[in-house]
């Protein structure tokens, strides 16, 4: 940087007596800043640990544009996760030097721009920076990028310092580049920007806070980029563990046990009546802040005030303001006041144990947010804001047994968002796979792999993965590409104006409140008055101007008046289903749809969607427990534009499977997995007829051939001889026999054509292939397991193989004599002797039977004898003659 950037000392940074300077004075990270500044002109990278209030969103950027401190006037670019912080801390550094948003510092969030000729601190979302690196790639007249929030891992902002790496190694060398972190989790941050990513590890490991030197792993320019700390000036904060009295459910999905928020409810209440100051109470989401908001409504002694992305921006300036007349407030918050945001008066927070994480199903093709814990490092930074200003309190609503399983960080986005923008922003970067990028976890593969098929199917990128000038006007849109598709392809159907209306509405989910009914949603927004219809048309109109004098955008002459003819419905479900090609969905039930991608979905009761046959879905989700997904935001539509739209996913073939206990081959038309239509086949490939047969044979067991008794006897002696001498004797289980199902009937499988003809099989036959004949054990099959056993009375007996040991079962007289009975398998098994009376009932089982005639032949003999007379009972059995008839007979 230039010369004398690090001459800023301890000394005060503005004029004394102005109460805005002695805010400035007071900031903590005030010390920390020389050490930055030397870092900078070292290095030109540095990872900045400041614990929230400190000041790193604010003095920093004033300090390094020469706004404050006297040093040159440079442009800096500050990078904030979240719109509401954006603006805030815009407006937060402007107050501090007597201006407003818009001169020398300002902001631009999507849809919004308060900046000017005259700004040198601009405070941007991190989806801007990207927009900007896209057009720019050297950004032109920025001397300084602050990634703030970094700690936060939201896929924007590693996706920014990926970019911003690449920038600097190739094209800006001076460009200065600070990560910012409100945790102590700095490592792997320092090694990413110090070497570019090459050895880069989410380690995760806590460093050390309170000092204001950097610290520098490596000499030279390599090794990890210094990290400089700032001193927090967090007051004791008291921890209250408060879990619910009675086991709550634990989330899924979007949902949130109602017993939890009446626990969260009660703790409020009860924060209220024990501690002094304001509330912050975080909440996962919009809907779960107004139902507590709803049940803290007869709250007299207090305000109470909702924060989040979608709140008015009266509202969080309001909030950000702090109290007005000494009136104690609530200020019920999603995960945005953790550290993007300082809420002034909290001296107490309230913690419900939740968080948002956005998830993809890549299996159904549904992304959603998804409830989670949150973890120990968010728990750290909310309990942080009860004690920013004095003394406070945290009430944790879990069991303090539950902290130490939470998990450290939270989940880093790219694990397991939706990567389809992601995706764009690489291809057209230049790196389509992001092997290049230097990015603290890589994209998982398989999420890589559809976010590509979906950009192929949309023409955003080619067969390589590079970006077409398609692609290009994407990824400049500042939509996730599926919008961006529906913007341009709708526009040239229904006109610019009526597609940016409908993408504005399915870019931000309305309101519940709204209805499940696009096109409905869509009229209550045009006439409606709330915050959300002020933001939808604001988005509408940038859209439009987005698409002014592109080809088509605007209707003229016929095609203008067909365009005008489409009603809301038509138009609704055209843009959703270019959107969402893979939602279309056609009825099967009262209020159950297939959706294209194979999903089933269902609308809720008393919608008045559900009498549609085909449906365009824009919003979906799926419970854990739930085998369809709910659908939260659909339009009409028809078999023809859901033709037109999910044209990629449209298939004509021959289908030859296993269904309903048969074969079934037919020529069947597809639109994904829905069936449009089908007729017979009548020759079908005897390739996919044997692969379905042995489909059915998976599914129904062998049991489909024909097993006599004889088949089934040979089935087990063959069971038998591999479980005793293995080796050549094969495994005859099910699962076996259809791994080799080719050695042994491959002949029938190629004759047969459905179930019957394989219930004519004779499976006894067919098995015989499978015997060891090569090696010429298959001639030793009856003396190793023998069908049959004859005994001292001269029969044959069957021995029965089904057990787990063969048993042989004989009337008692019939063994008159044997001393012991055979052995089988190479003399290795001896038989299981069931031994029955002359009625053929069982009276023993031995394997021993000399030691039965000396000790067990007794007590039968004397319970037996009298019930039957006429039979040879001796004393001594082992020497008396078998027979196998009566004493009268003989």
């Amino acid at each position: 940087m230039r010369a004398g950037l690090s001459g800023i000392g301890a000394e005060p940074l503005t004029t004394p007596g102005d109460p805005r300077a002695e805010a400035l004075d007071r900031l903590p990270v005030r010390e920390a800043v020389p050490a930055l500044l030397r870092a900078l002109e070292d290095r030109g990278v540095a990872v900045l640990c400041a614990p929230p209030g400190t000041g790193k969103t604010t003095l920093v950027p004033l300090v390094l544009a020469g706004l404050v401190g006297g040093g040159p006037v440079r442009r800096v670019l500050v990078a904030e996760p979240r719109r509401i912080a954006a603006r805030a801390a815009a407006r937060r550094m402007a107050w501090l030097l007597g201006e407003r948003p818009g001169g020398k510092v300002g902001f631009t969030v999507r849809g919004e721009r308060q900046a000017g000729p005259g700004t040198v601190v601009e405070v941007v979302t991190t989806g801007v920076l990207l927009q900007r690196l896209q057009r720019d790639q050297e950004l032109a007249g920025v001397d300084v990028v602050v990634l703030d929030e970094c700690h936060e891992r939201h896929l924007d902002a590693d996706t920014a310092a990926a970019f911003l790496l690449d920038v600097r190694a190739a094209l800006r060398p001076d460009l200065r580049l600070i990560a910012a972190s409100a945790t102590t989790d700095a490592e792997g941050w320092a090694r990413l920007l110090g070497d570019g990513g090459n050895e880069a590890t989410d380690g995760g490991n806590e460093g050390t806070d309170g000092g204001n030197e950097a610290t520098d792993g490596g000499d030279g320019p390599e090794g990890p980029a210094p990290v400089v700390s700032a001193p927090g000036v967090s007051h004791p904060v008291e921890v209250v563990w408060a879990p619910p009295e009675r086991p709550v459910r634990p989330p899924h999905g979007m949902r949130v046990d109602p017993a939890l928020l009446d626990h969260v409810t009660a703790v409020v209440r009860r924060a209220l009546r024990e501690r002094e100051g304001d509330v912050l109470c975080f909440l996962p989401g919009v809907g779960e802040i107004a139902r507590v908001a709803g049940k803290l409504g007869g709250l007299a002694e207090a305000e109470v005030l909702q924060v989040h992305g979608r709140a008015p921006a009266a509202v969080q300036e309001a909030v950000l303001a702090g109290a007005d007349g000494g009136r104690r407030r609530v200020v019920l918050a999603t995960s945005v006041a953790e550290s993007s945001l300082t809420v002034p008066g909290v001296r107490i927070v309230v913690d419900c144990g939740l968080a948002r994480e956005p998830r993809m199903d890549h299996a159904r093709g549904l992304s959603a947010l998804t409830t989670v814990r949150a973890s120990r490092a968010a728990a750290r930074q909310r309990a942080g804001r009860a004690g920013r200003e004095a003394p406070g309190a945290v009430y944790r609503c879990w069991p303090e047994a539950e902290d130490a399983r939470l998990p450290r960080f939270p989940s880093p986005e790219i694990a397991g968002a939706d990567l389809t923008a992601f995706a764009l922003q690489t291809a057209c970067w230049g790196d389509p796979d992001a092997s290049g990028l230097a990015l603290l976890d890589p994209p998982p593969t398989g999420a890589m792999t559809a976010a590509r098929e979906t950009l192929t199917a949309i023409g955003a990128v080619d067969a390589a993965g590079r970006a077409t000038d398609r692609g290009t006007r994407m990824a400049r849109l500042g939509l996730h590409p599926r919008l961006a598709r529906a913007l341009i392809d709708g526009a040239k159907e229904v006109g610019a104006r009526r597609a940016a209306e409908v993408v504005a509405l399915l870019s931000e989910e309305p309101p519940r409140e709204y209805g499940d009914d696009l096109a409905a949603a869509w009229r209550t927004a045009r006439h409606g008055g709330d915050p959300y219809a002020a933001r939808w048309r604001q988005e509408a109109r940038r859209l439009e101007q987005a698409l002014t004098g592109t080809d088509g955008a605007r209707p003229d002459g016929a095609r203008g008046a067909q365009r005008a003819a489409r009603g809301d419905d038509a138009v609704a479900g055209l843009l959703a289903a270019l959107a969402f090609p893979e939602r279309v969905a056609r009825r099967r039930g009262e209020r159950a749809y297939l959706m294209a991608a194979g999903t089933g979905a269902e609308l809720g009761e008393g919608s008045r969607l559900g009498g549609s046959p085909w449906l365009a879905v824009a919003v979906a989700d799926r419970p854990v427990t739930a085998a369809s997904a709910r659908v939260r935001l659909a339009a009409v539509t028809d078999e023809d534009t859901a033709r037109a739209a999910a044209a990629a996913l449209a298939s004509e073939g021959a289908e030859v499977r296993w269904a309903d206990g048969d074969v079934v081959a037919r020529r069947v038309a597809r639109l994904g997995a829905i069936e449009l239509v089908s007729r017979p086949l009548a020759e079908p490939d005897p390739e996919l007829v044997r692969q379905a047969l042995l489909e059915g044979l998976r599914r129904e067991g062998t049991g489909l051939l024909r097993w006599s008794a004889q088949a089934t006897a040979v089935r087990q002696r063959m069971a038998f001889l591999h479980r005793e001498l293995g080796g050549a004797w094969p495994d005859v289980s099910d699962a076996a026999l259809l791994d080799r199902a080719d050695d042994w009937l491959g002949m029938e499988l190629a004759r047969a054509r459905g179930r019957a003809d394989l219930g004519r099989v004779d499976a006894g036959a067919a098995l015989a292939r499978l015997m060891p004949w090569a090696t010429g054990e298959a001639a030793r099959f009856e003396e190793l397991a023998p069908e049959r056993i004859e005994v001292p009375s001269g029969s044959r007996v069957r021995v029965d193989y089904g057990a787990d040991r063969p048993v042989l079962a004989v009337k008692l007289q019939e063994l008159f004599g044997w001393q012991e009975a055979p052995r089988i398998a190479g003399g290795r098994v001896p038989l299981l002797v069931h031994l029955l009376s002359p009625a053929g009932r069982p009276a023993a089982v031995t394997a021993d039977l000399a030691s039965f005639w000396k000790d067990g032949y007794r007590a039968v003999r004397a319970e037996l004898r009298g019930r039957y007379p006429k039979h040879p009972w001796p004393e001594d059995p082992s020497t008396a003659e078998p027979t196998r008839r009566t004493n009268t007979r003989r």
